[in-house]
This record gives C-alpha cells, sequence and structure tokens, in this order.
C-alpha cells in the first residue's frame, strides 16, 4: 500500500473522537493502534531551533545575502540532519514533546516589504523571486530533495500570505491589497516553492487579507492554494490564529464556529488548542465526519511519508553525533563569509598589517548578535571581536564604548571608546540592532517599545554620537552595522573609509567577519533589501500597496540599493546578448560573486541569478535560461 492508503486504513480503526483530537499539535497517543504521541510543532528557521545545542547558520536574511542557493540548499540538507538525530533520540522516550519532532515551521517567505518589520530578519528579503528561488532550495534541502520515498523533514511556507506587520495589531488587522500585488508580490514565492520543491504544509497568517481571516480565507485558501494551485499538501494554523478568527477578526461568533471555519476551508492541523471544540463543532453539525476523516487521513498519510511508523527508514541512521560536527561548522562559515556584504570600501579593506586594532562598540562582543531568532544554541561561537583576536597576530584593543541603557553610577561613556580609538593603527566600529531590538510580537525584542517592529530606521542616538566621537580621532575606520533589516548608514558612509553589513551572523560569524576583514576571502555577499535614505522615504507601515515600496516601485535615491555589494577585486560585466554575459576578474583577488539579471517590465524585477567563483585574470561565461 501507498501512504495515503496506509494512512485510510489506520484511521478507519480510530473512532471519531480519536480522529478529531489528532488534529491539535499535541496529537495524544493511541496505544492500541502502535500510534505515539507526537506534537508536530517545532522550529528550524536557521538550524533546528529552541531543542538545545545545534549548528546555527546565519539568519534568513544573511543567507538571502549570499545569492548562493546552491549552497543554502546543501544548508537546508545539514539542518535536516540534525533535526532527524534529535528526532531519532527523542522517540525512545514513546514520544516526542515540542520542538523534537519532523515537522518544521519554516522557511518563513513573507515578501519584507518594509524594514520597521521587526521579523523581516526571518525572510529572504523584498524581492518576490529570490525569496522563491532561496525558498525553494531550503525546501529541497531539508525535505530530502525525492532522494527517497520518504521525506527527511516536513517544512512549512509561512505566513500564507500578505504577512509582514503591524506585529502589535497582527490578530486582527485587515491587510489590504490589490489582486495584481496579491500575485505579483506576496503570493508569488509561495507558488514557486510549492511548484519547484513540492514543499509539505502552508500555515495560515494571524492577519486577514482584504475582510478574510488568512487561516481559511475563501480567496486564499479554497480558490487560490486549493483551487487554482492544486495544492496536494496539508495546512496548518499558526499559533493560535483560529482563535483570532473569532478574538482578533470577529468574523466568527465563538471559538466552535472558528475551529470549524477553519477545518472546512482545509486548514488541517491547528497549532493551538481551538480544535478541542470540534466535538462541540459536530454536535451542531458545523463540521462533517468526513471533513473530520480526511484531515485525519492527511495528517497520518504525512507521518508515514516521514517513515514514522517504518524501521526501515534510511533517515533512522542518522546519528546524534552530526549535531554541530566540524562538517556542519565548516558549512557554516562558508555561509556566513558569503552572507557578508561590503558597501563602501575607499580601499582600506583588505586590512594591511596593522600591528594594533581597536574593536570598538556595542555590537564587537554579544553573542546574541550571532544567533538572531528562532535559533539554537551553539556550543562553539566566535563574536566579532573573538573572531578578530583568534585571526590575527596584531595586539587587539577593545572597548563596548556604549551600552543598550545606562546608569547614573556609569561615568563618561565614550571616553574608553576614543582613548582606545587614539592607541589603534584602525579602528573596527561595531553598531546597528540587536535581536532585542527587532523581533517577533510577544516573543522576541523586550526592548521594542512597538512590539518587535520599529518606529524607524535610525541608530540608537547613542550609537550616532560613538560614531562622531570616535571618527574624530582621525584613525582609519572600518564600521560594521550589525542588524535584521535596513539601517541609516547614511552618516556612517560619509564619514567612515568603510561600510560593512553584518546580518546576524550565526555561530561562526565572528570568525567569517575576520576572514573578509583581513583578505582571507574577498566579501562576494548583495544586499537582499533596500538601505534607504530615512524613514521618511517609506510610506505608512500600515499601507500594504506596493507603490514607492522596495526596489521595483522606490521612487527615491537609496543610499545602497537593493543587489549591491562589493568585492576585492574589480569586476567587469560585458553582455554577449539577451541571455548571457562575460564576467571578467581584471582585478587581483580571486572571488565569489553573484551576476544578477534583470528585467523591465516595466519596472526593474530581478529575473535571475548565478553565483560564480571568477579567479583574478579569469573569463567566465554565465548563460541564463
Amino acid at each position: 500500500m501507498n501512504f495515503a492508503e496506509r494512512a485510510k486504513e489506520l484511521v478507519s480503526k480510530m473512532t471519531l473522537e480519536e480522529r478529531m483530537a489528532q488534529l491539535c499539535n499535541k496529537a495524544p497517543a493511541i496505544e492500541r493502534l502502535g500510534v505515539p504521541s507526537y506534537d508536530w510543532w517545532n522550529e528550524a528557521l536557521h538550524g533546528v531551533a529552541r531543542a538545545g545545542t545545534a549548528t546555527v547558520f546565519p539568519q534568513a536574511i544573511a543567507m538571502a545575502s549570499s545569492f548562493n542557493d546552491d549552497l543554502l540548499e546543501q544548508v537546508g540538507d545539514v539542518i535536516s540532519d540534525e533535526a532527524r538525530a534529535k528526532y531519532n533520540v527523542y522517540k525512545k522516550f514513546g514520544g516526542t514533546e515540542i520542538y523534537q519532532g519532523l515537522t518544521e515551521c519554516a522557511p518563513n517567505i513573507n515578501i519584507f516589504r518594509d524594514p520597521r518589520w521587526g521579523r523581516g530578519q526571518e525572510t529572504f528579503g523584498e524581492d518576490p523571486y529570490l525569496t522563491g528561488r532561496m525558498g525553494a532550495a531550503y525546501v529541497r534541502g531539508m525535505q530530502g530533495n525525492g532522494k527517497s520515498k520518504y521525506r527527511k523533514v516536513d517544512t512549512t511556507l509561512k505566513h500564507f500570505a500578505v504577512h509582514s506587520g503591524p506585529e502589535g495589531k497582527r490578530h486582527g488587522f485587515n491587510a489590504v491589497v490589490s489582486e495584481k500585488d496579491l500575485r505579483e508580490t506576496y503570493l508569488y514565492a509561495f507558488k514557486y516553492c510549492i511548484d519547484h520543491a513540492d514543499a509539505a504544509s502552508v500555515m495560515g497568517a494571524y492577519n486577514a487579507v482584504n475582510g478574510e481571516p488568512a487561516t481559511g480565507g475563501k480567496h486564499l485558501v479554497e480558490d487560490i492554494l486549493y483551487g487554482e494551485w492544486g495544492f496536494q499538501g496539508y495546512m496548518v494554523s499558526d499559533a493560535g490564529s483560529v482563535k483570532d478568527i473569532h478574538e482578533g477578526h470577529k468574523f466568527t461568533k465563538n471559538e466552535v464556529e472558528s475551529a470549524a471555519f477553519a477545518l472546512n476551508a482545509g486548514c488541517h492541523l491547528n497549532i493551538g488548542t481551538s480544535y478541542r471544540e470540534l466535538p462541540q463543532a459536530y454536535a451542531m453539525g458545523l463540521v462533517s465526519e468526513e471533513t473530520i476523516t480526511k484531515a485525519c487521513e492527511k495528517l497520518f498519510e504525512t507521518r508515514f511519508r516521514l517513515g514514522m511508523f517504518d524501521e526501515d527508514c534510511e533517515y533512522n541512521n542518522i546519528s546524534y553525533d552530526c549535531v554541530e560536527c566540524d562538517a556542519h561548522r565548516a558549512l557554516n562559515r562558508q555561509m556566513a563569509r558569503e552572507s557578508i556584504v561590503l558597501l563602501k570600501n575607499d580601499g582600506i579593506l583588505p586590512l594591511k598589517t596593522p600591528k594594533t586594532i581597536a574593536v570598538i562598540g556595542p555590537n564587537a562582543d554579544r553573542v546574541s548578535l550571532l544567533l538572531g531568532n528562532y535559533n539554537g544554541i551553539p556550543s562553539r561561537y566566535a563574536t566579532i571581536l573573538r573572531g578578530i583576536q583568534e585571526a590575527t597576530d596584531a595586539r587587539v584593543l577593545y572597548s563596548a564604548g556604549v551600552f543598550p541603557s545606562t546608569t547614573s553610577q556609569m561615568s563618561d561613556i565614550y571616553r574608553e571608546a576614543v582613548v582606545t580609538a587614539e592607541r589603534a593603527d584602525v579602528v573596527i566600529l561595531c553598531v546597528g540592532l540587536n535581536p532585542s531590538m527587532e523581533g517577533e510580537e510577544g516573543i522576541d525584542a523586550p526592548n521594542s517599545a512597538n512590539c518587535g517592529d520599529r518606529a524607524d530606521i535610525e541608530l540608537p542616538k547613542r550609537q550616532q554620537e560613538l560614531i562622531r566621537r570616535v571618527v574624530a580621532v582621525g584613525k582609519p575606520t572600518v564600521l560594521v552595522n550589525v542588524s535584521g533589516s535596513c539601517v541609516n548608514l547614511c552618516e556612517a558612509d560619509r564619514l567612515c573609509n568603510a561600510v560593512v553589513q553584518l546580518f546576524y551572523a550565526g555561530a561562526e560569524g565572528g570568525r567569517a567577519l575576520a576572514d573578509v576583514l583581513l583578505g582571507k576571502v574577498s566579501p562576494s555577499g548583495r544586499l537582499p533589501v533596500t538601505f534607504y535614505r530615512s524613514t521618511d522615504d517609506l510610506p505608512p507601515f500600515e499601507d500594504y500597496s506596493m507603490e514607492n515600496r522596495t526596489y521595483k516601485f522606490f521612487k527615491g535615491d537609496p543610499l545602497y540599493a537593493f543587489g549591491h555589494g562589493l568585492t576585492y577585486s574589480n569586476i567587469i560585466e560585458t553582455p554577449l546578448d539577451e541571455n548571457t554575459v562575460e564576467v571578467f576578474n581584471e582585478g587581483p583577488y580571486d572571488t565569489a560573486y553573484s551576476v544578477l539579471k534583470y528585467e523591465y517590465i516595466p519596472h526593474k524585477s530581478l529575473c535571475g541569478f548565478k553565483k560564480i567563483f571568477v579567479r583574478a585574470g579569469e573569463r567566465i561565461t554565465v548563460r541564463f535560461d
């Protein structure tokens, strides 16, 4: 029998009450049928998350900067190995608990339409095509890319759909969009990942779209996802999003009606507790036995496809020894290197054997800046300061300069930074944001006054003053901005000799940055988002129209454009025909390099990219399909 037939046979032996109980994420055991308990909720955004030690890769927005979907597919393969390894040992306890399973709530392929959204760091940026390509690569790597009749893990595309803030209003927010923006921008990557990577699952968003709750909306779920696209996977709610249908959106009267509404629309699994009301909904005639049974069959087909009931599933042999092993850490460092974006360089980089390096700033030695959010715990890691200390024989001086908060007991917070800069040949000035300032409502960003979002794109005022005072010392200065999103770097661009963007870079981030600063590798990252000059450049945050948003539609002059990123060499692209370009490295450095292809429809739109490695003096011909 195939997986669907096996699921149908098993479910037929369950009572109706047992079937309904299986539709919540905490699915209980059915001992008489040999079904162990299973919690469907697991996280793997950029590594196995919230389940202890794991290889923590760069945050998703950082990996998007690599413009290297082949490398990202390898990352997905490694992460799913670690997820399998953990599942293999935890299932021996008789069942799995939250964050121990094979059904991963990742990737987040929402469009990062506005830099004030705190969760934008979880996405692959502002471009639908880039998001689709990177998302599909991640899904293929995670799920096993069809190499076996079993799936290694399930991925869940989230959040379906039109979801990118405001965080504080998300449980009742109604995103109003035109059909054009819906199709071209907000849904494109979802369809791409389903068509090109056979994504197992889709997660409904908290918000409503044009008046319909996203978790069960007729137009989104019934008409488009299942109707037009013919999606064959399963749909899950976000945590508590079924409850939002009546509490936040007032679309139904109570939780019983909300549970029936979501299940009838095709939301098979409830992450939360709302589906505990299904017995009452069934008794009231709001949901049929057939609908309940089909949902249960779909979920057990998935569990069979994951090999949960088969001893001969080859993924059962993945050992726990792979977790944070040397090979995984090496891949992590490679991805971190390719994620670093050089925004400005007057020739100061790579550093030319300085005798004394001053590493200054609040982001120089903070572990949280490596991790972003939805992260695991690395047992070995390197902050920026530690990475530089490990990589050079030069004397390395350090000053935090300023802190997120001050107390009356502190002395002048800038003097030590100035004194440290005075004693150095070159300054590495580490500023920016941190995950306590941007993240998810109710979970991350305790230092945000906007439920994880930002009111503006400015650096904290104390950091702005720190930059001015350190630069005034007169030493060559490299500014490293650490953030998960766009920050106004106009003053830094004007004052500093070089500017580097380090998105939350993972456990190997400090070592990878040292590799770039000291010239062991040439930088090759490109921005997956626009870096604007001012908050005034942005439309109202709650406006979901794409008018004047992202590089496609922005009418102003950005400081750093989408796709911007320098190398240490001089790369010349010469078009040979509409789909072919010659890449010539006329500079002195070997370097990785991303070739981007755009079309104009009539606005500029990314339609292709390829990551290559080109040696000094080498010419490579790159052809796009």
